[in-house]
């Protein structure tokens, strides 16, 4: 049975990023296919008006808390969630289990070159691993099949894709089994961090989390999306919507 923490009733994984990359590589080897999100509070706000987005979380086989605020409003429920787990970080984590052996990973989102110079830069940084495939995420319904059949003729063991939220969730929802993909992962920007045309958050935002801060500086047209911040909190202390 899955030891969860459910906030507004998005059940998270109580794994840490050890646990979590241990079920990814038991996932590879398990002969099914599997989906892991990495909502942090801005998805977990979206996903209460976006009930399609809500199952889909709900119905993933790993959910990491990607944020610093999930794993605070864990503090409320029985079961803690031990710390955050970055989708970037994850998919760090996996590149190092990954390099030197066989499996293989697709990249498959971001502005156009930015997933080729990602993928680039990785095959520098872990030597070994096996990148068979990238393609940008700026494409329309009919260029999709295409999409699709290009990831299926090589069938990766991992599936990066980066279109932003909600849309990477839906659509590894309703297209990973078409794809011959063992494990599909919505990475966001992930993969312009990869690429080096977003610079991470210095160590000390980082260790206090406080990556949000240091976007808005860097981004101010974030502002907006932000004020779902302090709206999540509000409702965790008003309604305890945690358990």
């Amino acid at each position: 049975m899955k030891n969860t923490v459910e906030i507004m009733n998005v059940p998270f994984d109580a794994t840490g990023m050890k646990g979590a990359v241990n079920k990814i590589m038991a996932f590879f080897d398990d002969g099914g296919e599997h989906i892991v999100c990495t909502p942090n509070p801005e998805i977990v706000m979206e996903a209460q008006h976006d009930k399609v987005l809500l199952g889909i979380l709900r119905a993933s086989d790993l959910v990491v808390p990607d944020g610093v605020g999930i794993v605070w409003a864990s503090k409320f429920a029985k079961t803690k969630l031990k710390e955050r787990v970055s989708g970037y970080d994850l998919c760090l984590a996996l590149f190092d289990k990954l390099k030197n052996t066989e499996k293989t990973v697709y990249f498959f989102g971001g502005s156009p070159g930015v997933a080729s110079e990602a993928s680039k830069r990785i095959s520098v940084k872990y030597k070994g691993i096996k990148i068979v495939g990238y393609r940008n995420g700026y494409f329309t319904s009919k260029d999709e099949s295409q999409i699709i059949a290009d990831i299926r003729a090589v069938s990766p063991d991992l599936l990066l894709v980066g279109l932003g939220s909600p849309k990477q969730e839906k659509w590894i929802y309703d297209n990973l089994r078409f794809t011959g993909a063992r494990v599909a992962i919505g990475v966001g920007g992930s993969f312009d961090v990869m690429a080096g045309n977003v610079k991470r958050a210095p160590v000390l935002f980082q260790k206090f989390g406080l990556e949000w801060l240091y976007r808005l500086i860097k981004q101010p047209s974030r502002f907006k999306r932000m004020l779902k911040l302090p709206k999540f909190a509000m409702l965790i202390l008003i309604k305890r919507n945690v358990k």
